[in-house]
């Protein structure tokens, strides 16, 4: 059983940290800079981690490539499974003819594209995220907007923000479960001050997203739009983390800001309306659209709201919940295992399969009722099945890389290293400790694993520094959501979506730089909180 060793480097705990983030820092630079395919950067960088993890943090050969497998088979089951019934749902829903039924429908609540990604990325993305995740929201999310004409790079971009509000709490708490876990804190604690930093941080995202898709005109002429629905969704998520359920905070946060910005938009229109800009070229003003049919709105939207209806069936607590999360195949990953520096074993080597209840399995029972509710062919659905698998090839390389390449480092020790590092800098630690969060989604896309990974280290550090264990903690969960904005995972996931499979750097040279602005926002509101004027908020 490998011991992870905390400082490896010549005994120097930053020395140890720089090189422990060598394999993130250079799946960032091959993505960002150097422009390689996703697949072939997180590969690279994989083989570095290997480099790093065996002589360097001294983990024998048969547990780091044991791990890296457990991860790569984590990305495959659930993730990939997510990803390939996602495109394929909305190959149904396009081959059908009644996505163009959706945009039209869209049209009716504003022809204007900027409120048409606002509402549908916003509202519609963190509704799905309050009850899927792993990057089911951002592949739906995409699909709608490319049938609204965006341009593909413009779609995916804007789907990306669908998991910036929503992250924290993931699919019906599940993050705040895992934190609570990893810290032996309450979970109603922890739901309440995620809710509470959540809210000002979901404020912002509806005005980012303006300037992502129409710069200084967008916020100028929609700030009313952006300023209502970031009022319901902040006002939703606090009152339900605080007074209901935090499990339904994305929830009823996603449906107030969708009910405010109807509400909007019936007493008030923007000054200029406009088209979607196709890439090279300038937004057009709107030409009048005949009237929708309404008669075909039920079996347009009707795999929507399928789908959500039964992602709350098995994700709520209820009795069929209940059955389906029994259904788990749960066992010890063979040859992974690692003793972490507390002395304590890592719980990464339980896999766990969730056969019916797991996302992707939820999207191809929806694609199976949408085979009926729209009248397509078996023939045809199996056709653009195996349409599908092809898609999104790449993007399922790149997302089994990525998952091995966070395994290792996490059986390595060298999560722990950066951790430890940052927990060491005494009052600084309360603006620094959102980072530990936003580099554990970065690097495994997902809020739920970054909290398992670094949530105890938050709460040692906020003991050493004389902080509230509540505060620390939930800035891991909050800032991971940041995180998703640049996450291999999630931009594999909006690629493959859109057709730009292979493109992921496009991608992260456009979100890379939103998700640190809004990373130092927060972390200066963790301050705040902390030693300033908003410390009446922190959960003690």
């Amino acid at each position: 059983m490998h011991h992870q060793i905390l400082a490896p480097v010549f005994n120097s705990l930053a020395l140890s940290a720089l090189v422990a983030a060598v394999p993130l820092i250079l799946l960032l630079v091959l993505l960002g800079i150097v422009r390689m395919r996703a697949h072939w950067a997180a590969l690279i960088s994989l083989a570095v981690g290997f480099v790093i993890a065996i002589p360097v943090y001294l983990l024998p050969p048969v547990p780091a490539f044991s791990g890296a497998l457990e991860g790569a088979a984590f990305g495959l089951f659930p993730i990939v499974w997510i990803i390939v019934n996602a495109i394929w749902l909305n190959r149904l829903i396009t081959k059908s003819g009644h996505l163009d039924t959706v945009r039209r429908t869209f049209l009716l609540l504003s022809r204007d594209y900027r409120v048409q990604g606002l509402v549908v990325a916003f509202c519609f993305g963190s509704l799905l995220e309050s009850m899927a995740g792993f990057g089911a929201p951002i592949a739906v999310v995409a699909a709608i907007l490319l049938a609204l004409g965006f341009s593909p790079i413009r779609a995916a971009t804007v789907a990306l923000f669908a998991d910036a509000a929503g992250t924290a709490f993931g699919s019906v708490g599940n993050p705040i479960f895992a934190l609570s876990k990893a810290t032996g804190l309450p979970t109603e604690g922890l739901g309440e001050m995620v809710g509470r930093q959540s809210a000002i941080v979901a404020f912002f995202v509806p005005f980012a997203l303006l300037l992502v898709l129409d710069g200084k005109r967008g916020l100028k002429q929609l700030w009313p739009v952006a300023l209502a629905t970031g009022l319901g969704f902040s006002i939703g998520q606090f009152v339900a983390s605080n007074f209901i359920a935090f499990q339904l905070a994305d929830l009823i946060g996603a449906l107030l800001a969708g009910a405010a910005a109807a509400v909007l938009l019936r007493l008030w229109s923007p000054t200029e309306v406009l088209s979607p800009p196709t890439d090279g070229t300038e937004a057009k003003p709107v030409e009048e659209t005949a009237p929708e049919d309404r008669r075909h709105w039920l079996p347009s939207f009707a795999p929507y709201a399928v789908l959500i209806v039964l992602l709350a069936l098995v994700s709520l607590k209820n009795p069929v919940g209940d059955w389906v999360q029994s259904i788990t195949t749960q066992f010890k990953w063979p040859g992974a295992g690692a003793i972490g520096v507390s002395g304590k074993p890592l719980t990464l080597p339980l896999f766990s399969i969730n056969w019916i209840g797991a996302t992707g399995t939820i999207l191809l029972i929806t694609g199976l009722i949408t085979l009926a509710i729209q009248r397509i062919k078996v023939a045809e659905a199996i056709r653009e099945y195996g349409r599908g698998i092809v898609q999104v090839y790449s993007a399922a390389l790149t997302v089994m890389f990525v998952m091995a390449l966070a395994y290792l480092i996490n059986y390595s020790g060298q999560a722990v290293t950066i951790g430890t590092l940052l927990a060491h800098t005494g009052v600084a630690f309360a603006f620094l400790s959102p980072i530990l969060g936003w580099l554990g989604v970065a690097a495994t896309g997902s809020d739920t694993s970054a909290n398992a990974l670094f949530g105890a280290v938050q709460v040692a550090a906020a003991k050493q520094t004389h902080l509230s264990p509540y505060l620390t903690a939930a800035a891991n969960s909050e800032a991971g959501a940041l995180g998703k904005l640049i996450s291999p995972q999630n931009l594999a996931v909006a690629a493959a979506a859109v057709g730009l499979a292979g493109q992921e750097g496009q991608l992260v040279r456009r979100t890379f730089l939103w998700s640190l602005i809004f990373l130092a926002g927060f972390c200066l509101i963790v301050f705040l909180m902390a030693y300033g004027p908003l410390s009446f908020l922190v959960v003690h």
